[in-house]
């Protein structure tokens, strides 16, 4: 890599170490995770969690995902689920196919307890106690082997499916779809009908089309969809449509960063994946959006948090760790519970292939509206880097050691040639001002070190900080501009020319001004 151009004088250093906390304090991480009960399924031998819907006995659902949630109206809430297993299913993870293989069921639940689980009123059915399935497939692999849902929402008497088409499974947290598109029911979700004018379709070759798995929202006469590309490793993107127009696919505009756009292929990310089974709801207590979605390389489902639906949204805060949950996925939020400080959400897990019903307790973040994904490291998990930092050369966690600015944990690099640098690539809107803070220590031959952001890809640095020997943590500050930019690399560097060279880094902070 060439050297970078400096754009500040060598130990140009504020002098101020309070300037990080600045923006909203009302931003939220969460906390106290904790499963309430089983939605899905038989109980198995030693599980003591409530199993209120009984749903292999009472409507032959042995195995099955997602539990995607809305207000149906009447009090009453959609819960919505995926590919599901009747009497001889495996036991864990889908299959086989000859298990009474239904591609998605539907139920109906009136429960205003949460504390003590999610019950259905029903399940929609076919025949009485047995699941219906909702939208068909052709059942051909590289064709159509599956219709999978990904949201739903009701606007008047009308209730819409956002659905998804599958080509073909890939290698895990991979999928290939054909298209998404609508499907819509007038008659309280007995039967439904795809749409053919309403479809994102995906291009075979590239498989990029990024409106392909949603999560719809209402608000002010419009229905948000965000949005990602097939699989788990996608950005986040968003689009809307005036509510009485949802089958109307010229009426639907695309978020490019600044303003509404008709055609798909300008929309910009509103947040930075990998990102898979999107959930999004507003929380009247705290005055905020809230995103739910799975991080397959983290290994989490994550929540970020906006005072708007089109951002600024936080830096990830982990909601589960597949640790506590082996394979998790699907936070999808129950749409009634939102105007105090808990989080109620339907959580699958692959083994055993079912839902349960989860809690958080949310509060105010003290590092205000931070853009930045594990700003203090405290999430790393070894000492080696992991996502969603990367490194230039060589770096590393100290972990629990006291070489940390605050919290357990800080980034370092260290080296005797060459350069290295601790990075993230966060969204931005374009042409718009940043305030870029963190705190920084070095070793005693320290020349030449970089704190600042740039484009992710080849381009000029928007803006940096010079610095030399700093003996003790101290606060750097970088404000720039994004100009034509949606992503940016945010990143603390060195250039090591004089021996063995380190510097440590903590606590940093990405805020729009």
């Amino acid at each position: 890599m060439k050297k970078m151009k400096a754009l500040a004088c060598l130990m140009c250093i504020p002098l101020l170490s309070t300037f990080f906390f600045v923006g909203n304090a009302r931003a939220l991480t969460p906390a106290d995770v904790t499963r309430v009960s089983r939605v899905t399924g038989a109980t198995p031998s030693g599980e003591t969690l409530p199993n209120p819907n009984r749903t292999d006995v009472l409507y032959q659902v042995y195995g099955t995902d997602l539990g995607i949630m809305w207000d149906k109206g009447n009090n009453e809430v959609f819960v919505l689920f995926g590919d599901t297993y009747g009497e001889g299913w495996g036991g864990n993870g889908a299959g086989p196919a000859d298990a009474d293989w239904r591609h998605n069921v539907l139920a109906i639940s009136s429960d205003r307890t949460p504390s003590d689980g999610l019950s259905f009123s029903t399940m929609i059915q076919d025949t009485p106690g047995h699941a219906k399935e909702l939208l068909s497939s052709k059942r051909i692999p590289l064709d159509e082997e599956t219709v999978i849902p990904t949201a739903g929402v009701t606007v008047g008497k009308r209730h819409y499916i956002h659905y998804m088409s599958i080509n073909h499974w890939g290698p895990p947290g991979r999928w290939f779809t054909n298209h998404s598109g609508i499907a819509y029911s007038d008659d309280e979700g007995q039967t439904w009908k795809k749409d053919g004018n309403v479809m994102w379709i995906n291009d075979k070759t590239k498989w990029d089309n990024n409106f392909q798995m949603a999560a719809f929202v209402k608000d002010g006469g419009y229905v948000y969809m965000f949005s990602t590309r097939n699989g788990r490793f996608g950005n986040v993107y968003l689009a809307r449509v005036p509510e009485n127009k949802m089958l109307s696919m010229k009426a639907y505009e695309y978020w490019d960063g600044k303003r509404w756009k008709p055609d798909p292929k300008l929309a910009q990310p509103v947040a930075k994946g990998p990102a898979g089974e999107l959930s999004v709801v507003y929380n009247s207590h705290f005055k905020r959006w809230i995103m739910v979605y799975l991080n397959e390389e983290r290994h989490a489902l994550v929540m970020r948090d906006s005072p708007s639906v089109t951002g600024p949204w936080t830096g990830e805060k982990i909601l589960a760790k597949s640790a506590d949950y082996p394979a998790l996925y699907g936070g999808f939020i129950h749409p009634f519970f939102n105007d105090g400080t808990e989080l109620y959400f339907n959580m699958s897990q692959w083994e055993p292939y079912n839902v349960f019903f989860m809690k958080a307790t949310l509060t105010e973040d003290d590092r205000g509206e931070n853009m930045i994904t594990d700003p203090g490291f405290e999430d790393q998990e070894s000492n080696t880097v992991s996502k969603p930092w990367y490194i230039e050369g060589t770096g590393g966690v100290d972990r629990g050691i006291h070489f940390s600015h605050s919290g357990q944990n800080n980034g370092w690099l260290r080296n005797t040639s060459g350069w290295n640098a601790m990075k993230q690539t966060v969204v931005v809107e374009p042409n718009t001002d940043y305030t870029l803070t963190g705190w920084i220590r070095t070793s005693d031959n320290m020349t030449e070190g970089y704190f600042g952001a740039r484009p992710p890809r080849a381009g000029n640095v928007l803006n940096e900080v010079r610095f030399g020997r700093m003996d003790n943590y101290t606060p750097l500050k970088v404000e720039f501009n994004s100009g034509k930019h949606s992503l940016v690399e945010i990143y603390a560097g060195m250039w090591a020319s004089d021996g063995d060279t380190w510097i440590q880094i903590d606590d940093i902070t990405l805020t729009k001004k």
